[in-house]
């Protein structure tokens, strides 16, 4: 789960990690208010979006003038790009040509910068441990440096038998070029970043950049946390701060009835029960020039209904042009989801070419249900003749040919 910048930042000060003042708006009102109420000369106005990129997006309505985060001088500035803002759609290389509808922006007092830093934390899949990332290359995507210039990053993995530690974050600091009351600044915001973590269950905590100021103040200027969603029935109060108006709608929908589901960009539905088998099915798929439009996992005690509801979020994609069903019967029974996929394709009225390959428990009996049905269904014999065969079937349907 992904949160706003905004959250984000009053959770890491919770923890001691040193923040810039600021306040939400919802209107042009509220955001000249929190101006008033921040006091300054210098304020910032950012967009909130669940995207990166936002201070290099552009909006759709061309007279909103470029960039989701912009530095202005007078309240009604502040007020007046926050009017902009507000419903117009941001496009950033995050969002994708389609962008996402700003909804609120953040007011925060501005600062004079005088380096850029980045820092984030996560969990590093080959050793089994957090690990920092820090660089002194801020305000760029941390991938974009690894790419380019992959000496500038540091990594630090922790051990959880001890956590992080003083000399950690000191080395951390040191690394980034930091020195005098700066390191011990960085320290403090370095502990509690990795104590929000840890407490939090976060996947993600990034910050970047992180600044140092002309002062010599260590702040977190952004800030992005994600969170495991399975850790989330421990935490009620930051699931309560999930907004759904940003989140996809389809996977949304799946996840209120048990189903893992993501949405891709091809042209092919994939149900299937196992998260394995469901990347095997979407690479088998591509092997024979299809390309796969959802990872569907309908687990392996999914119910008839389940699996009808699983086969009408596929075909709500308008994009799906046909549909491969991918099942091994170990726990979940062939028949059961073969009952599922009737029940749901004589509800949608299916228009696309439909393979089902089915084996395990109760085959047979799936093979003869989806026979007696009396739907156009084809049956496949393994995976590859499954793969083959609904590629085949989306290319005779583009050239018209049965």
């Amino acid at each position: 789960m992904n949160i706003h910048e905004y959250q984000a930042k009053a959770l890491l000060r919770d923890y001691g990690v040193a923040v810039p003042n600021g306040c939400v708006a919802f209107t042009a009102q509220e955001a000249e208010d929190a101006a008033t109420q921040l006091g300054g000369s210098v304020w910032v106005v950012k967009s909130q979006i669940h995207a990166g990129g936002r201070g290099a997006g552009r909006f759709t309505n061309d007279l909103t003038g470029p960039g989701g985060v912009r530095v202005v001088k007078s309240v009604s500035d502040v007020r007046r790009n926050a009017a902009q803002m507000l419903a117009s759609v941001l496009v950033t290389k995050q969002t994708g040509a389609a962008g996402r509808e700003v909804k609120r922006v953040y007011i925060e007092e501005g600062c004079a910068i005088e380096r850029e830093l980045y820092l984030g934390m996560l969990i590093d899949r080959n050793t089994s441990r957090i690990t920092v990332m820090a660089s002194t290359e801020g305000g760029m995507e941390i991938e974009e440096v690894a790419a380019h210039t992959p000496d500038k990053i540091l990594k630090v993995a922790i051990d959880p038998a001890t956590g992080l530690q003083s000399f950690h974050a000191r080395q951390i600091a040191f690394g980034l070029g930091l020195s005098g009351k700066q390191v011990s600044a960085a320290v403090r915001l370095i502990v509690g970043m990795y104590r929000a973590f840890v407490e939090l269950d976060a996947s993600i905590v990034e910050i970047n950049p992180l600044v140092v100021t002309t002062a010599g103040d260590v702040l977190a200027l952004d800030a992005k946390i994600n969170f495991d969603d399975n850790a989330l029935f421990r935490h009620p109060s930051i699931e309560a701060l999930r907004d759904e108006a940003e989140e996809d709608a389809a996977e949304l929908e799946a996840a209120k009835h048990g189903l893992n589901y993501v949405t891709l960009d091809g042209n092919i539905g994939c149900m299937v029960n196992g998260a394995g088998l469901a990347m095997a099915t979407m690479d088998i798929i591509k092997l024979y020039g299809g390309e796969p439009a959802n990872f569907l996992d309908v687990g392996g005690g999914a119910t008839r209904e389940r699996v009808a509801t699983a086969f009408r979020l596929i075909l709500d994609d308008p994009k799906v042009e046909g549909i491969l069903v991918n099942i091994f019967g170990g726990i979940m029974r062939c028949d059961v989801i073969a009952e599922g996929v009737v029940a749901a394709a004589r509800e949608v009225d299916l228009r696309v070419p439909l393979v089902v390959r089915l084996e395990g428990t109760n085959v047979e009996l799936g093979k003869q249900i989806l026979r007696d049905s009396g739907l156009p269904i084809l049956s496949a014999d393994h995976l590859a003749d499954a793969a083959d065969k609904v590629v085949a079937a989306v290319a005779r349907s583009h050239t018209g040919v049965q």
